[in-house]
This record gives structure tokens, C-alpha cells and sequence, in this order.
């Protein structure tokens, strides 16, 4: 092991012991000698009896045979989830020709980011993860399981569903992806086009031919924003079957992988001799793997929230400076939009996960000792996945990348750091991806402020053709108590606009980005937020302000008697608090942690102790 990656990792092991101690303590105390239905009251397994016919009650009727639940995050709107639709009869086929029997346990809610991006809905994407995992422990809460498949992919969904599914964390769980679409419309292309509608050289009608070309069928969309990350964050954790997570969706290699999921779920209960559960799956070790993986490809900033959340959940602590210690070692050796040209289909077609858990693991980086769901060990990751017949077989994946533009090495990587830089200062604390700028010179910004307090405002700015100078743009009251902590992707366009222009920019906001937004650099997630007393809601229009990568800096340069004096800035909130029902969302909005503590109202007041939670930083 690289000395780093096992400095960090004892590190985490260490923070982490009380509470994944007592995490443990609760697992143990939850298992079961036989299956689970056989602890209801007679007339309680009645009631699930009842809505099961044929083979279904035959099965739940004998004491032998385990019960896997199914939750899904299935619905018409959401590209990357529709093809959920009929997974539910495909698992339950596999399960029964293992021996097993499953039962569609309940659904969650899964909302795209892409449909409610700039938009009102969007202020409840961070705190729908809270509702997926609440949703979770619903569909669980029935006791009637001893196993669990999960099926969502997108921004919130996957992290939500394991935080959920950790509650039970002594069941087995495997995670089930869609697969991404086939390519559509070249991203650098579809970015281009989103600027000239900016600069309204092109029409409505023609905004939306483009945007149509690139998302055009069911599937995961193809950049390499949050929903791509998780799938890979996924399949280093050893939640996903080897190779699966990048499969294009509605081909007969995904049905035969989700087939063969199945199957494996049904031998991985207590009730056998491969016990698998959830809590051992997703450990120090395997959290370490995945924000390595993570750093190596340029994954989406998202994970700096949604990682920690999960892991939380598992009693395991990680925080920021882990994630920037493993920066500073882990080569960034996958190039795809918005870090390079191609795509996540490029990544798969190059050689994809096999190809870059191998390349890790010859650097060192990955720890190998880790339980999967595919069994003992990291090492069966580097197999790829082929259909005989219908059934799935794996093979010996590629040695050398198919497009060493796409998938590098690391004696020869596209960087030799991962690109995640913590940024500290008076500001507070702040998250800054480099990997997706072409420029060193751009890790280096020192402009004067100007203050926005919503993403409107600075479009409007722009339109007025206020942007065209030297900036960092401020966006404040953007994080997870003010109001819920909305992406703020749009800006993205509008700022890349004047830096084309030849000026200097810059973004600060405790408010979040795309994973799919580069060229800009940002220093986001800024901590504490400023509804929460944070130093951005001092910030007033010409106050300097630098952004220094090199240096982890951020800084805003008033002299600190001056800062003293000014009063925190009114965030004026208005109708931003109510409509389209973001006001029911009120009592988990005020609850949340703070965004290196992973944004979720879940364990505001309750820890593995079940002590109130002070801070991560004890």
C-alpha cells in the first residue's frame, strides 16, 4: 500500500472506532437465527401472506427459504431510472430459480436534477436523499426480509437508499444499476450551444433540438457528473456485481447481469454459508477504496457530501482533509467529460472499471482485503463481465487501455494529483475540483466580489452585461439550512461566457455545482454557509477576494476590525421558502448538517451512541 493511502485509512479507522463500534454492536444485535417473517405474531404474516399467491406463498410458508426485498426507485420521467420498470420480474425470476423468494418491498421517490435544474424544485434535491433513506427504513421496516436489492443510480437516490439500507446494515444488500444511454450529442457540443442561447444568438427551438440529441433515450446520462460517479463509487465499494456499472441500459448484457444479481443476492443471507451483510461490505477499507477511485477519474464534488453521509451511516467518520490527503497522492488517469472529450461510454469502451481498479492496484491505492458482494477481495473487480447464452460469465479484463486518451496509467497519468484541493481561510472551508481546468494559471484567482443571493440574480447581471470585468462572483445563502442547497449549474454558462471574454472569474458559494460543471474555478460547499453565520454574509461588492489552490487558501482580504463591525447581510429570503411545496421540506431543511458533514438531517440528533451530535470535528 502507498504510505498515505495507509496513513489516511488508520486515520479514518481510528476517528471512526467509537461509532463504528457501536454501529457494529447494533448489527449484531439485529440478526436473526432463522428468517426474519418467523418473528411476527401469526397473524401479522397473515397480512403479507395475503397479497402473495402460488409459488410466492408456498415459499414464504417454508421456514428455509430466505425472503429478499426489492427497492426501487422506478418512474416515467427519470431517464436513468425507467428502465427499472421491469427489473422487479427479472429479480424475482432469479431469486426463485436460487432457491429464494422476493417481493417488491416499496418504492422511493427519485427526482432529476436535470429536469429541476435553475428551477424551484431543484431547492428540494439535497434533502430528497433524507427522504429516500427515511423511505428505505419504511420499506424495511416490515421485518420480513433477509435480503435486500437496491435500484437507483441518480444524484440523491443511491446515497439515500444505502443510508437507508445501513439502518439494517446486518441484511445483505446489492446494488442493481440501469446503465447509461448510448452517446448522443458531443457534451463539449451541447455546452457550446447552452452558450449561444446564453448570448441569444440561437432560438428556443433550436436549444432544445440540441438538448434532445444529447438526452434521447432511457439511461443514465453520459457525462461524468453525480449519477455516473455514484455507479462507479458503487462498484469500488463492492456493491455492484464486478463490471456492471457501466453496461448501456436495454441490452441483453444488462439483463443478464441483473439476472445474475438476483441469484447472488438469494446466497448471500444469514441463512447460508456466504453471509454477506451490508455492514461488513461497506467498511474503513472499501470507503478509502471508493474516494480513491473517485479522485483517479475526477468524480463529481457531489461525492464530497454524499461519501460521507454513507459512510456516517456505517459509523465510519471521514471529512474533508481525508479527501484532499488522498488528492495529493491518487494520479488523475481517466479523462472524460467534463475532465476531456469523451464520455462514460468512452470509459467503458477503453477499458472501464477492470482496467482501472487494475491500474490502481498496481499503484498501491487500493486496499485488496475488502468483503464485496461478489465475495473475498477487491481482486474479482478485475474481471469483465460476458453473456453465454444468457447466462453471465467473467473474464480476465484488459491489461492496457483501448484509448490511452480516455484511460492513462499511473507511471504515466493526465495528472499527478487527483484534483479535489480543500480551500481554508476566513471564508471558511471550501471544496475546489482542478481536474477540470485546462489552465494552471486558473487555480489562482484574485478579483474583486460581486454579491448575488440567488442564481437569478447573477443571470440577470449578465444580461445586463454587468459581468464584463474581472470578478469572483459570490452566490451566499445557497447551503443546506438556507434553502436546502440547490445546484447551481446554470451559472456555469453564463460565467464561462466572460471568461471567454478574456476576464478573470471566479465563483465562491456555499451552495453546490454539477458534477458535470467545469472551466470556471469555484470554491463551493463553503462552510460554515452564511444563514448559519458564515463569513460570506460579510462579503460587500469590490471586497478582494482570493482563490489559491496551490496554497489551499481562501481568503477575503478586508482587515479583520472591519469585518468585525460589518453586520451579516439579510439572505431576504421571500417567496423562496414556499411554493411548489418546498414549505413542507421546513423541518428537515433546519436540521441539517453542515456540508463537510454530509448535509443530512439524519443524524442531527441521534449518533451510534445515541448521544446528540456536536460536530465531526471532536
Amino acid at each position: 500500500m502507498h504510505a498515505i493511502i495507509e496513513k489516511v485509512s488508520r486515520r479514518i479507522i481510528e476517528r471512526s472506532k467509537k461509532h463504528r463500534q457501536a454501529y457494529l454492536q447494533r448489527v449484531e444485535e439485529a440478526r436473526s437465527e432463522g428468517v426474519f417473517r418467523n418473528n411476527l405474531p401469526c397473524s401479522n404474516l397473515a397480512h403479507d401472506l395475503a397479497a402473495c399467491q402460488g409459488s410466492c406463498r408456498t415459499s414464504l410458508l417454508n421456514d428455509k427459504v430466505p425472503n429478499i426485498g426489492i427497492i426501487s426507485a422506478y418512474n416515467d420521467m427519470v431517464s436513468a431510472h425507467q428502465p427499472y420498470a421491469g427489473y422487479p420480474e427479472i429479480i424475482k425470476e432469479a431469486v426463485a430459480g436460487a432457491g429464494a423468494t422476493a417481493q417488491f418491498a416499496g418504492g422511493v421517490p427519485a427526482m432529476c436534477d436535470g429536469i429541476t435544474q435553475g428551477e424551484p424544485g431543484m431547492d428540494m434535491s439535497l434533502v430528497s436523499r433524507d427522504v429516500i433513506a427515511m423511505s428505505t427504513v419504511i420499506a424495511l421496516s416490515h421485518n420480513l426480509f433477509d435480503g435486500v436489492v437496491l435500484l437507483g443510480v441518480c444524484d440523491k437516490i443511491l446515497p439515500g437508499l444505502l443510508m437507508g439500507a445501513l439502518q439494517f446494515g446486518h441484511l445483505p444488500a446489492i446494488l442493481i444499476p440501469a446503465g447509461p444511454m448510448t452517446s448522443g450529442l458531443p457534451n463539449q457540443e451541447k455546452a457550446h450551444t447552452r452558450e449561444l442561447y446564453a448570448e441569444g444568438k440561437i432560438d428556443k427551438k433550436a436549444m432544445l433540438a440540441s438538448e434532445m440529441k444529447a438526452y434521447h433515450s432511457p439511461g443514465t446520462c453520459t457525462f461524468y457528473g453525480t449519477a455516473n460517479s455514484n455507479q462507479l463509487m458503487a462498484e469500488m465499494l463492492g456493491l455492484h456485481l464486478p463490471g456492471s456499472s457501466f453496461v448501456n441500459a436495454g441490452t441483453k448484457l444488462r439483463d443478464g447481469l441483473t439476472r445474475a444479481a438476483g441469484k447472488r443476492i438469494a446466497g448471500m443471507t444469514h441463512l447460508g454459508a456466504d453471509y454477506t451483510p451490508l455492514a461488513q461490505v461497506i467498511s474503513e477499507k472499501s470507503v478509502v477504496n471508493a474516494m480513491v477511485g473517485l479522485l483517479a477519474t475526477g468524480g463529481s464534488t457531489n461525492e464530497t457530501m454524499h461519501l460521507v453521509a454513507i459512510a456516517r451511516a456505517a459509523g465510519i467518520r471521514i471529512n474533508w482533509d481525508d479527501f484532499s490527503d488522498l488528492s495529493d497522492v491518487v494520479p488523475l488517469i481517466v479523462r472524460i467529460y467534463p475532465n476531456g472529450s469523451g464520455d462514460i461510454n468512452s470509459f467503458q469502451e477503453a477499458g472501464g472499471m477492470a482496467l482501472l481498479i487494475r491500474e490502481l492496484m498496481k499503484g498501491g491505492m487500493l486496499h485488496e482485503d475488502v468483503l464485496t458482494v461478489a465475495g473475498q477481495g477487491l481482486k474479482r473487480y478485475l474481471d469483465k463481465p460476458e453473456l453465454d447464452g444468457e447466462h453471465v460469465i467473467w473474464h480476465a479484463g484488459p491489461n492496457r487501455a483501448k484509448d490511452p486518451e480516455v484511460i492513462s496509467t499511473v507511471d504515466d497519468p493526465f495528472a499527478a494529483i487527483g484534483g479535489i484541493k480543500v480551500l481554508s481561510g476566513n471564508l471558511g472551508r471550501a471544496i475546489m475540483k482542478i481536474s477540470v481546468l485546462k489552465d494552471g494559471e486558473k487555480t489562482y484567482v484574485e478579483a474583486p466580489a460581486m454579491v448575488f443571493h440567488t442564481q437569478h440574480e447573477l443571470e440577470e447581471a449578465f444580461k445586463a452585461g454587468k459581468l464584463n470585468r474581472n470578478l469572483v462572483a459570490v452566490v451566499r445563502f445557497q447551503g443546506p439550512q438556507a434553502n436546502g442547497m440547490p445546484e447551481l449549474h446554470k451559472l456555469i454558462t453564463y460565467l464561462s461566457i466572460t471568461m471567454d471574454r478574456g476576464y478573470t472569474v471566479g465563483l465562491v458559494t456555499d451552495g453546490r455545482l454539477s458534477g458535470a460543471s467545469g472551466k470556471v474555478p469555484f470554491a463551493i460547499h463553503c462552510t460554515p454557509e452564511a444563514y448559519c453565520g458564515g463569513m460570506l454574509a460579510k462579503v460587500q461588492d469590490g471586497d478582494v477576494i482570493r482563490m489559491d489552490a496551490d496554497n489551499n487558501l481562501l481568503e477575503l482580504k478586508v482587515d479583520r476590525q472591519e469585518l468585525e463591525k460589518r453586520d451579516y447581510a439579510d439572505p431576504k429570503f421571500g417567496p423562496n421558502r414556499y411554493g411548489l411545496g418546498r414549505q413542507i421540506f421546513a423541518p428537515l431543511r433546519k436540521n441539517l448538517l453542515g456540508a463537510e458533514e454530509g448535509a443530512s438531517s439524519i443524524f442531527t440528533y441521534t449518533d451510534e451512541s445515541r448521544h446528540v451530535i456536536v460536530s465531526d470535528k471532536s
